[in-house]
């Protein structure tokens, strides 16, 4: 039975992206982001948390985690750090494309990316709640017994016009929440072109991302090369910012047919 599932599930491209070509007419012209800097839009980084002063990451305008008091998640202010690297990798990809968006950290793993499934959720819940524009999820979790209550907040944040958008798993496995479709999920390819986006006509994943060989910020000021769905998934975080700040009363429908039209695949006919 897994082995069956695992070969259905397409969680990062392996064809050539021009075996993806797509052919639409019920949009004649793809969004325009010349000269978007993301002005005005609110992305939260549900993550490790956000390295404060790194050169490439700039000024966060808010930092918060996720505490266990008397046994419950509590999001509480906290002073700005990253516990293992992973937020502020996602934050320098973030800045780097949205230059002018309002960043905020929302920690919920701590170090060695080890995190708590009540924590995740009531982070995600309480990131749906402050209304955030964009909320960044270059993370998900297998645990099926939180896939219920996942779908909700998923389901309330497209509602609320808060746009998720979340990492695919780095193997072929079920994972939550990138398989709903009220969030946009993200895999990688590996094509150098960092401003690369495909929209993929073979689900579950909808948009693929420059993922593969990734410069990012790295904790301390400095930068490394990584490789996985998760530096893939700030790619299209960013993207979504310019989307917004130009347009910013777009439901998360919206968006993603925003970036379907802006996917390098998909042929417009005249």
């Amino acid at each position: 039975m897994m082995a069956a599932l695992d070969l259905a599930l397409t969680w990062r491209l392996k064809d050539r992206p021009d075996d993806l070509g797509v052919t639409t007419t019920w949009w004649s012209h793809a969004p325009d982001l010349a000269g978007a800097t993301g002005r005005g839009v609110r992305v939260c980084v549900l993550d490790s948390g956000i390295e404060p002063g790194h050169p490439s990451v700039g000024p966060i305008q808010g930092s918060y985690a996720v505490e266990i008091e008397n046994g419950e998640p509590i999001v509480r202010e906290t002073q700005a750090k990253d516990v293992c690297g992973h937020g502020t990798a996602c934050a320098g990809i973030i800045r780097k494309i949205a230059p002018e968006c309002e960043l905020y950290s929302v920690r919920v793993l701590g170090p060695g990316f080890a995190g708590r499934g009540n924590v995740f959720v009531e982070g995600l819940r309480w990131a749906v709640e402050q209304g955030f524009d964009v909320i960044n999820l270059s993370l998900s979790t297998t645990r099926k017994q939180l896939a219920d209550e996942l779908r909700a907040v998923s389901d309330d944040a497209f509602f609320r016009r808060s746009v998720i958008v979340a990492s695919a798993h780095n193997l072929p496995v079920e994972s939550y929440p990138w398989r709903f479709s009220s969030v946009i999920s993200v895999g990688s390819h590996a094509e150098e072109d960092p401003a690369l986006l495909i929209y993929n006509p073979r689900p579950p994943v909808e948009f693929f991302a420059h993922g593969s060989d990734v410069e990012v910020a790295w904790p301390g000021g400095g930068r490394r090369r990584c490789t996985g769905n998760s530096f893939a998934t700030p790619h299209v975080t960013g993207l979504c910012a310019l989307v917004l700040s130009g347009c910013p009363r777009l439901t998360t429908f919206q968006v993603k047919n925003a970036l379907y039209m802006y996917a390098r695949n998909v042929r417009r006919e005249p």
